[in-house]
Protein backbone atom coordinates (compact mmCIF):
# COMPACT_ATOMS: atom_id res chain seq x y z
CA UNK A 1 0.00 0.00 0.00
CA UNK A 2 1.96 3.45 -1.01
CA UNK A 3 0.09 5.39 1.62
CA UNK A 4 -3.45 6.04 3.32
CA UNK A 5 -5.37 6.91 0.54
CA UNK A 6 -5.24 4.14 -2.07
CA UNK A 7 -5.13 0.42 -1.72
CA UNK A 8 -2.77 -1.76 -3.85
CA UNK A 9 -5.03 -4.59 -5.66
CA UNK A 10 -2.15 -6.32 -7.27
CA UNK A 11 1.26 -5.96 -8.76
CA UNK A 12 3.30 -7.94 -10.99
CA UNK A 13 7.12 -8.60 -11.32
CA UNK A 14 7.06 -5.83 -14.39
CA UNK A 15 6.16 -3.72 -12.21
CA UNK A 16 2.48 -3.10 -12.88
CA UNK A 17 0.18 -2.19 -10.20
CA UNK A 18 -3.46 -1.61 -9.86
CA UNK A 19 -4.37 1.02 -7.25
CA UNK A 20 -7.33 1.94 -5.69
CA UNK A 21 -8.29 5.17 -4.30
CA UNK A 22 -10.11 5.00 -1.11
CA UNK A 23 -13.16 7.53 -2.17
CA UNK A 24 -14.21 5.00 -5.10
CA UNK A 25 -14.47 2.64 -2.03
CA UNK A 26 -16.89 4.67 -0.88
CA UNK A 27 -18.44 5.48 -3.95
CA UNK A 28 -19.04 1.74 -4.24
CA UNK A 29 -20.36 1.13 -0.66
CA UNK A 30 -22.95 4.26 -0.69
CA UNK A 31 -24.92 3.41 -3.76
CA UNK A 32 -25.02 -0.46 -2.06
CA UNK A 33 -26.07 0.97 0.96
CA UNK A 34 -28.74 3.66 -0.62
CA UNK A 35 -30.73 0.45 -2.03
CA UNK A 36 -31.12 -1.50 1.12
CA UNK A 37 -34.79 -1.14 1.98
CA UNK A 38 -35.15 0.58 5.43
CA UNK A 39 -32.54 3.28 4.43
CA UNK A 40 -34.09 6.67 3.80
CA UNK A 41 -31.11 8.67 3.37
CA UNK A 42 -27.17 8.71 3.64
CA UNK A 43 -26.15 11.64 5.56
CA UNK A 44 -24.04 14.35 3.82
CA UNK A 45 -20.75 16.50 4.78
CA UNK A 46 -19.44 20.05 4.61
CA UNK A 47 -18.37 18.51 0.80
CA UNK A 48 -21.39 16.91 -0.04
CA UNK A 49 -23.17 20.21 0.83
CA UNK A 50 -20.55 22.36 -1.33
CA UNK A 51 -21.05 19.69 -4.79
CA UNK A 52 -24.76 20.40 -4.08
CA UNK A 53 -24.47 23.76 -4.78
CA UNK A 54 -22.48 23.48 -7.47
CA UNK A 55 -24.82 20.85 -8.85
CA UNK A 56 -22.63 18.10 -8.72
CA UNK A 57 -23.75 14.93 -7.16
CA UNK A 58 -21.63 13.43 -3.81
CA UNK A 59 -22.15 10.06 -4.53
CA UNK A 60 -20.32 8.72 -1.56
CA UNK A 61 -21.88 10.82 0.98
CA UNK A 62 -22.95 8.93 4.23
CA UNK A 63 -19.81 6.38 3.99
CA UNK A 64 -16.11 6.81 5.35
CA UNK A 65 -13.67 4.12 4.50
CA UNK A 66 -10.06 4.03 6.29
CA UNK A 67 -7.79 0.93 6.94
CA UNK A 68 -5.96 0.09 9.83
CA UNK A 69 -2.63 -0.51 10.52
CA UNK A 70 -3.38 -4.15 9.90
CA UNK A 71 -4.34 -3.26 6.14
CA UNK A 72 -8.09 -3.98 7.05
CA UNK A 73 -10.77 -1.99 5.47
CA UNK A 74 -13.30 -0.50 7.96
CA UNK A 75 -16.67 1.26 6.72
CA UNK A 76 -18.36 3.51 8.67
CA UNK A 77 -21.99 4.65 7.61
CA UNK A 78 -24.16 7.05 8.26
CA UNK A 79 -27.87 6.29 7.68
CA UNK A 80 -31.23 7.83 8.44
CA UNK A 81 -33.68 5.26 8.26
CA UNK A 82 -37.21 4.82 7.42
CA UNK A 83 -39.45 5.41 11.11
CA UNK A 84 -40.99 2.22 11.68
CA UNK A 85 -37.69 -0.50 10.31
CA UNK A 86 -36.87 -2.72 12.57
CA UNK A 87 -33.29 -1.00 13.23
CA UNK A 88 -30.73 -4.21 13.94
CA UNK A 89 -32.09 -6.07 10.94
CA UNK A 90 -31.98 -3.08 8.27
CA UNK A 91 -28.62 -2.09 10.16
CA UNK A 92 -27.51 -6.32 9.44
CA UNK A 93 -28.47 -5.75 6.21
CA UNK A 94 -26.66 -3.05 4.99
CA UNK A 95 -23.51 -4.54 6.31
CA UNK A 96 -23.86 -7.73 4.60
CA UNK A 97 -24.74 -5.65 1.46
CA UNK A 98 -21.61 -3.74 1.53
CA UNK A 99 -19.11 -6.56 2.24
CA UNK A 100 -20.67 -8.53 -0.84
CA UNK A 101 -20.60 -5.46 -2.69
CA UNK A 102 -17.31 -4.35 -2.37
CA UNK A 103 -16.04 -8.24 -2.28
CA UNK A 104 -17.77 -8.41 -5.66
CA UNK A 105 -16.45 -5.53 -7.32
CA UNK A 106 -12.53 -5.63 -5.89
CA UNK A 107 -12.18 -8.49 -4.38
CA UNK A 108 -11.02 -6.88 -0.81
CA UNK A 109 -12.84 -7.88 2.46
CA UNK A 110 -14.52 -5.61 4.15
CA UNK A 111 -13.95 -6.41 7.47
CA UNK A 112 -15.12 -4.13 9.52
CA UNK A 113 -18.71 -2.11 8.74
CA UNK A 114 -20.01 0.30 11.67
CA UNK A 115 -23.78 1.56 10.65
CA UNK A 116 -24.30 5.12 12.19
CA UNK A 117 -28.09 5.75 12.70
CA UNK A 118 -28.44 9.58 12.09
CA UNK A 119 -31.95 9.62 12.44
CA UNK A 120 -35.34 8.42 11.41
CA UNK A 121 -37.37 9.77 8.61
CA UNK A 122 -41.32 9.33 8.76
CA UNK A 123 -43.44 9.21 5.66
CA UNK A 124 -44.68 13.18 6.03
CA UNK A 125 -41.42 14.37 6.79
CA UNK A 126 -40.08 12.26 3.19
CA UNK A 127 -42.88 14.31 1.50
CA UNK A 128 -41.05 17.85 2.63
CA UNK A 129 -37.75 16.83 2.32
CA UNK A 130 -38.67 15.88 -1.56
CA UNK A 131 -40.50 19.31 -2.04
CA UNK A 132 -37.92 21.40 -0.90
CA UNK A 133 -35.55 19.53 -2.88
CA UNK A 134 -37.72 19.61 -5.72
CA UNK A 135 -37.72 24.00 -4.96
CA UNK A 136 -34.06 24.26 -4.45
CA UNK A 137 -33.58 22.43 -8.03
CA UNK A 138 -35.40 25.22 -9.82
CA UNK A 139 -33.24 28.32 -9.43
CA UNK A 140 -35.97 30.80 -11.19
CA UNK A 141 -39.25 29.38 -10.48
CA UNK A 142 -41.99 30.54 -13.24
CA UNK A 143 -43.96 32.50 -10.31
CA UNK A 144 -41.06 34.44 -10.36
CA UNK A 145 -40.39 34.52 -14.14
CA UNK A 146 -43.91 35.95 -14.60
CA UNK A 147 -43.85 38.87 -12.26
CA UNK A 148 -40.72 40.61 -14.04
Amino acid sequence: MADSSTILLTSNQTGDEIKIDLSVLEVILAIAAEKVDGVAAMRGSLKSGLNWVLGRQDRGKGVAVSVDQDHKIIADVYAYFDAGVNVPKVAAKIQEKLAGQLSQMTDLTLTTVNVHVVGLIFPDEKAHVTKVEEDKKELFPESEKDGE
